[in-house]
């Protein structure tokens, strides 16, 4: 199958896929532009793509936990905006959600993602109390490329912490868990796949900035040097959640990033979702409203005690697209 053959493919079944999800897609692009708990473009640092949206609960009566998020797009296509489902949903749950933009390549690469993100944890940690935000309960989520960038951005705020070489104006210590969803978190072993998968293998390197950054950018083998155990020792707890039908990661990054925090002493668990791929949780199945076993656990997560009546008193979550065209839209997505 030749290169051009293979990117036609993908990029027709990326329009169907996106077709048969345009009713939801409409929905909560109504909602990203005029709903009134939607704060859009905050300037976070001086580039271009430096903006987040915030996104507030309506009942704003005392300090809300807050959900620093980190957005996919494969390093190419991420945007700030690309949030809003879960920053919808979350909100309406009583949780400030910080969706942080960031520079794509070839605007960018993986070096200036992750101080772009670091940046925008800086300001979520720095500012949120302005906007209602409870500065002790700051949660750091990425999805995806997301979720890996978000994760470099944490161990290497660490090893500056570590080395006392701290230059940012945010700590490790503010942040009381991190999150990450679908993501890849060593591409030593992921570089081949990606490559199978369409991302070839000169682009990413491109991204990542040649070999040497594969290793420098992947957090897992980075986490194994012993030089930097003791930055290792400053990370919060680490929760990984991904589907085990995920195509694009396959769910044993997770698992092998968990393994390998816990042996360093990290309390790190990864949970795996049975069956789902790797937009299930992020697209299909929040479209598809009533429970979401991802959501409730997060929400559990983050509110703890207070999940039951966080949940009780929450709009019941309706759903966005009929459920023959999420089962299609499954059956087409290139991801």
């Amino acid at each position: 199958m030749t290169v051009g053959y293979r990117w036609i493919v993908r990029f027709l079944a990326l329009g169907c896929y996106a077709m048969l999800l345009i009713p939801g897609f409409i929905q909560v692009g109504y909602y990203y532009f005029h709903s009134t708990q939607v704060r859009r473009g905050i300037v976070y640092g001086d580039q271009p793509r430096n903006r987040l949206d915030l996104y507030l609960p309506k009942n704003m009566n005392g300090p809300k936990p807050v959900v620093a998020f980190v957005t996919g797009g494969a390093w190419i296509i991420g945007y700030k905006a690309w949030g809003s489902l879960l920053g919808q949903q979350l909100s309406e749950r009583d949780i400030i959600v910080a969706c942080i933009d960031y520079r794509n390549f070839p605007q960018g690469t993986i070096s200036d993602m992750v101080k772009d993100a670091s940046q925008g944890i800086s300001f979520v940690c720095n500012k949120i109390a302005e906007y209602g935000g409870d500065p002790n309960r700051i949660y750091l989520m990425g999805q995806s490329a997301g979720a890996h960038i978000a994760s470099c951005a944490l161990l290497e705020q660490a090893i500056k912490e570590a080395s006392e070489d701290q230059r940012d104006s945010w700590s490790v210590s503010q942040i009381k868990a991190y999150f990450g969803l679908s993501g890849g978190y060593n591409f030593l072993n992921l570089v081949d796949h990606f490559h199978s998968r369409g991302l070839y293998r000169s682009i990413f390197l491109s991204i990542m900035e040649g070999e040497q950054g594969l290793r420098r950018y992947s957090p897992e083998v980075m986490a194994q040097d012993p030089n930097v155990q003791n930055a290792v020792s400053l990370l919060p707890p680490i929760v990984l959640f991904h589907g085990t039908a995920d195509y694009s990661i396959p769910c044993n990054s997770s698992k092998s990033f968990a393994d390998t925090l816990k042996a360093l002493g990290v309390n790190a668990e990864c949970i795996l979702y049975e069956g789902k791929t790797h937009t299930d949780l992020f697209l299909q199945d929040p479209m598809r409203g009533g429970i979401d076993d991802m959501l409730n656990d997060l929400i559990t997560m983050i509110h703890g005690d207070n999940s039951e009546t966080i949940r009780a008193n929450s709009t019941p979550r309706k759903r966005l697209v009929p459920e023959f065209m999420l089962k299609l839209a499954r059956s087409v997505s290139p991801f």
